[in-house]
């Protein structure tokens, strides 16, 4: 588990200004108590790594000072960059999550870009919004803990179920996931199942999943219009939300060279904070179908969690 020194804490009455060092800060609900980024927003605290600050030092040549790029907390020991959205820094009183890396740079009407020529904050800085309160001072430690997507999926087929059929779908889709998000940096934590074609079997599941809040669920079979292709039957009614574009658009792709793809009553959408995708049961559509909605994912994740990249 990396471990990250607190260097200094910093404040400012003022967006867009030089930050001034204090003894220690104050994490409520809403940010920092006196600083100007506090609100009811995901940008609350703002956080930038020496090894950045070091490297602005070499090119501008001269020396920087903590929370002269407006930084509330400065840190040491861990690439801040290298973090991603949802993953969490906890001490023994506080806890924040990690909810953008980076920003658009104001430039010229930026009194921190005025006073350094630069600034590596849009580019190597994060910022967090307060999950637990408390005080942080100067030498205190931040715990970072990766957020590991929690990934379901769930084989439905009566044969595999029954064992006359080996399952290739799931462990395919398994392997796609693992591979696209190690890709990015995100840790993946994925479980199987394989369930007979059966209604009350899958809701059970489901249900299951998204009360331990599962990040995403993925089924595979069962989205045809054969007398036990019941999936999308289960899951459309339970979906808070629908997201129609993702499946439409797949369909319509593959559809315009395969006409039997056009078949397909894939569905996806949203149970609580969970992503909920159906795809259909053959390894060739997983592969297809996994191509274009693991690119969607990441983005997703951030709007369920009220985390969008906005400015």
């Amino acid at each position: 588990m990396e471990r990250l020194s607190v260097i200094s804490v910093n404040i400012s009455d003022k967006k867009g200004t030089i930050k001034r060092p204090v003894n220690s800060i104050k994490l409520g609900q809403m940010g920092i108590e006196g600083d100007a980024h506090a609100g009811k927003w995901h940008r609350q605290v703002s956080l930038l790594g020496t090894e950045s600050i070091e490297k602005m030092q070499q090119a501008t040549g001269r020396k920087l000072h903590p929370g002269e790029f407006a930084e509330n907390i400065t840190t040491q020991g861990f690439p801040l960059y290298k973090m991603h959205p949802l993953d969490r820094l906890i001490s023994d009183e506080i806890e924040l999550e990690v909810t953008q890396i980076g920003k658009k740079c104001h430039g010229e009407k930026c009194a921190v870009f005025k006073e350094t020529g630069n600034c590596v904050m849009p580019r190597e800085g994060i910022f967090c919004r307060v999950v637990r309160g408390g005080r942080l001072k100067t030498n205190d430690v931040l715990e970072y803990r990766p957020k590991v997507l929690q990934v379901r999926i769930i084989t439905l087929s009566d044969r595999v179920s029954s064992g006359e059929y080996e399952d290739k779908s799931g462990p395919l889709l398994g392997q796609l996931t693992e591979e696209y998000f190690s890709k990015t940096g995100r840790v993946t934590a994925i479980q199987y199942a394989v369930i007979p074609d059966e209604p009350a079997s899958l809701k059970l599941l489901l249900e299951s999943y998204t009360l331990e809040q599962s990040d995403i669920v993925f089924t595979t079979g069962g989205t045809g219009i054969g007398p036990r292709d019941i999936t999308p039957d289960v899951i459309r009614p339970m979906l808070n939300k629908e997201i129609p574009g993702i499946m439409e658009m797949i369909r319509v792709k593959y559809g315009m060279q395969f006409p039997n793809a056009l078949v397909s009553r894939s569905v996806a959408g949203i149970i609580g904070k969970t992503l909920v995708y159906a795809l259909p049961g053959s390894p060739k559509a997983v592969g297809e179908y996994a191509d274009e909605i693991l690119k969607t994912i990441e983005h997703s994740l951030r709007m369920l969690h009220e985390i969008g990249s906005h400015e």
